[in-house]
């Protein structure tokens, strides 16, 4: 146990700060009483090694994928290779700050400008702005770019953005956050877009659709051309959830699907770590009538000009920000997560056109795993307690199960499955989403994963299958925290540390 708050130190122990530039006094009289704390804050006073035990105590808290299979489902957990850290590390990458001339940083500007280009091209898109620094917000600053394009056109009307009752639930709430009324459809039975649905809420108030391709199910749309027709049609633009894209990278497009903007997730496809929810990135790619909107700045190169000053690094280009004419503005701070694009940018370089055996095996872990597993059920007899999530032959990177037979027979549900998953030295999939498959686990195994570790998991699997329902329902029994009143904790969160006074 570790408790940084209770250990006081000596006193004035540690690194001070440099002498202020103006006294107390002049420093105070410019802040209101009201303003004021009556004491000073209550920081802990630690040496390094104090700080180093404490941080390593909450480490060995936690279930990362360097501890363990991490098979949760449309977030894409992976392995990311260690050269890439060392490279974002560089003093000439680590160490440059936001404001430096375009001169100081055009190394840097030049991994911008190849991260664009590389993205564009993958995508089909013509261009792109690293500025979004998470999917979500990737997804809100490409539909305010569609946004401002309906209104550039005098388009106004369009008030209403359609979502499959399959979407990632940030894709509503993102055109939610842009003032749009959200239409949902119903999915068909075997998962995939139902397209007399959409033709039936198609019209002149359409101002987009966002799909994920393949869905949160795990199956490819394969009839996305002509959703894309559909909608273009009735004057609507199509926007592309990134999220799966690691499934379909080198294999086919957004672009070539008919979709007119996109996010990526480089946190999942492009070798970005996650990490306490961030840092994270998600750029936006676009076609080129929605361009001119983009959140800026985007990097541009240009010829060597006489008065530029040269580096080793631009012999025959000069790099630069770009603001686009009618740029709905910044949506981060500076110019995006650089070490994330810088992370992404090696992985990208590293492999090039390789990256299509990455998708391939991303799809071939997770059909191999699925598959294991109804093996490894049926060999103990356990296949009638699960069912699939979507009834397609051939899945993509991620599958579903319902846990609903289970949970009519003996009362354990998805989530008691998870926890026992905890209890057996694996961090549990996804559980109840997509909504639309009851009692939902979504198994995302990543193509970072060996054979021998997809086979134990599903023996695991099935193993839990087989548990007393009385432990189940208790479990997990063996981790560091047992199980949590998600409900009561996320209506009372504690967002503070609780000092004694």
């Amino acid at each position: 146990m570790s408790d940084i708050f209770a250990f006081k130190g000596a006193h004035d122990a540690g690194y001070s700060q440099p002498n202020a530039l103006l006294s107390n006094e002049e420093v105070f009289s410019q802040i209101s009483d009201s303003m004021l704390r009556k004491k000073p804050p209550n920081w802990p006073t630690a040496s390094e090694p104090e700080l180093v035990r404490h941080y390593t105590w909450l480490s060995s808290r936690n279930f990362g994928i360097d501890s363990g299979f991490y098979p949760l489902g449309s977030c894409t957990m992976k392995h990311n290779p260690r050269i890439n850290e060392k490279i974002v590390q560089l003093p000439g990458m680590n160490d440059v700050h936001p404001l430096a001339p375009e001169s100081h940083l055009q190394g840097l500007l030049a991994i911008f400008y190849e991260m664009q280009e590389m993205l564009a091209h993958c995508s089909g898109m013509d261009q792109v702005t690293l500025q979004p620094v998470a999917g979500a917000q990737g997804e809100f600053a490409a539909i305010r770019c569609i946004q401002e394009f309906h209104r550039s056109n005098g388009d106004e009307g369009r008030n209403k953005v359609i979502v499959p009752d399959s979407a990632h639930g940030t894709n509503p709430a993102s055109a939610a956050m842009c003032g749009y009324e959200i239409i949902e459809i119903p999915s068909r039975e075997d998962g995939r877009l139902d397209l007399d649905a959409l033709r039936a809420v198609s019209g002149d108030d359409t101002a987009a659709m966002m799909v994920t391709n393949p869905s949160t199910l795990g199956i490819f749309e394969h009839e996305i051309a002509q959703a894309s027709e559909i909608v273009h049609a009735a004057g609507g633009q199509m926007y592309y959830d990134g999220a799966n894209f690691n499934a379909i990278l080198g294999k086919t497009s957004p672009g070539l699907m008919g979709f007119d903007a996109v996010h990526y997730n480089l946190h999942k496809t492009f070798s970005q770590p996650h990490g306490g929810g961030g840092p994270g990135s998600g750029p936006i790619g676009v076609k080129s009538h929605l361009a001119k909107f983009l959140p800026g700045p985007v990097v541009k190169r240009r010829p060597i000009l006489a008065g530029d000053q040269l580096t080793s690094v631009n012999k025959e280009w000069w790099y630069h920000w770009h603001q686009p004419e009618n740029s709905i503005g910044k949506v981060q701070q500076w110019h995006g997560n650089s070490g994330a694009v810088v992370r992404c940018w090696a992985y990208y370089r590293r492999y090039g056109r390789e990256l299509k055996t990455m998708s391939e095996h991303a799809v071939l872990n997770a059909n191999y795993l699925r598959h294991k597993i109804i093996e490894e059920a049926e060999k103990i007899g356990v296949r009638h307690l699960f069912a699939d999530g979507a009834p397609v032959d051939v899945v993509k990177h991620e599958f579903t199960i319902s846990m609903a037979p289970m949970k009519e027979e003996c009362g354990i549900g998805a989530m008691d499955i998870a926890k026992g998953l905890l209890d057996m030295g694996y961090m549990a999939p996804t559980v109840y989403f997509p909504l639309i498959v009851p009692e939902c686990m979504m198994v995302e195994p990543t193509e970072t994963e060996s054979k021998e570790t997809l086979d134990e998991f599903a023996k695991k699997f099935v193993e839990v299958l087989q548990e007393d329902p009385d432990v189940l329902h208790n479990a997990p029994v063996t981790t560091k925290v047992r199980r949590v009143d998600e409900v009561y904790a996320a209506r009372n969160l504690t967002l503070s540390y609780p000092f004694d006074e």
